[in-house]
């Protein structure tokens, strides 16, 4: 079984890396310092089991470990961490392998062997657990075989796209296998629904415009390569849009 090391410090790397090497069946298949160093690799490397520390600068693990279930063969997920008592409950409520740092030997083999793929679902709630405050700052496309992730800040908007969603951002736009209901429900503090078929970024949205035949539309700070159409308001979310600009 090949695996994937992930964290941030150097020393703990090295102690994992060594772990790993003595337990039987298991090679080290390569070593990243952040999530999404992680991510870049897992798409050429393919583990079997990424060890995965969940305290990290920038993209920590809880969110890395998203974005890895996004892959067609996700890997399975053992996680490293520091958390407190009520963190640990979340992950054996849920049959999530992990090990408390500092690392173990007998620990790590038996984490290894019962490791199993994370359902997004099963993601979801523990990012929600108590003592684990983790919430996406990214969406994760899939181009080919590589993965990519885009920050929520480049985002303008979601719109529904048949079976997918279609991710409008700064570079583009790309598709994403994810529901708009879904991304509303995470996403609701920074998204708006305008419509039954899109979310728009709040930050993003200029002014609302009012046309001749009274139709209301999201006016963007950076409009281009859009469709104009995506960005009507429906009348049933104008008054909610609203609000929402006005920071209520």
């Amino acid at each position: 079984m090949r695996v994937l090391i992930v964290d941030d410090e150097r020393p703990a790397r090295e102690r994992l890396r060594q772990l790993v090497d003595e337990i039987d069946g298991y090679e080290v298949a390569g070593e990243a310092e952040n999530g999404s160093a992680a991510i870049e690799l897992a798409s050429t490397l393919e583990p079997d089991i990424v060890l995965l520390d969940i305290r990290m600068p920038g993209l920590d693990g809880i969110e890395a470990a998203h974005h890895l279930n996004a892959a067609d063969e996700p890997p399975a997920i053992v996680f490293a961490t520091a958390y407190d008592e009520y963190a640990i409950e979340a992950f054996d409520a849920r049959a999530i392998g992990y090990v408390l740092k500092p690392v173990r030997r007998a620990k790590l083999e038996a984490a290894l062997e019962q490791a199993s793929r994370l359902a997004r679902a099963t993601l979801s709630d523990v990012a929600n657990a108590p003592g684990m405050e983790s919430r996406r700052n990214h969406v994760c496309v899939q181009t080919g075989e590589r993965l990519r992730l885009i920050a929520l800040d480049d985002i303008d908007y979601f719109r529904a796209d048949q079976k997918y969603v279609a991710v409008h951002h700064t570079d583009g736009v790309s598709l994403i296998s994810e529901s708009l209901k879904s991304l509303e429900e995470e996403f609701a503090e920074r998204f708006v629904r305008i419509h039954r078929s899109a979310l728009v970024a709040l930050s993003r949205i200029e002014t609302l415009e009012k046309s001749a035949e009274g139709q209301y539309r999201v006016m963007l700070r950076r409009h281009s390569q859009h469709d104009d159409d995506a960005l009507i308001i429906s009348r049933r979310h104008v008054a909610e849009v609203r609000r929402r600009l006005k920071g209520g």
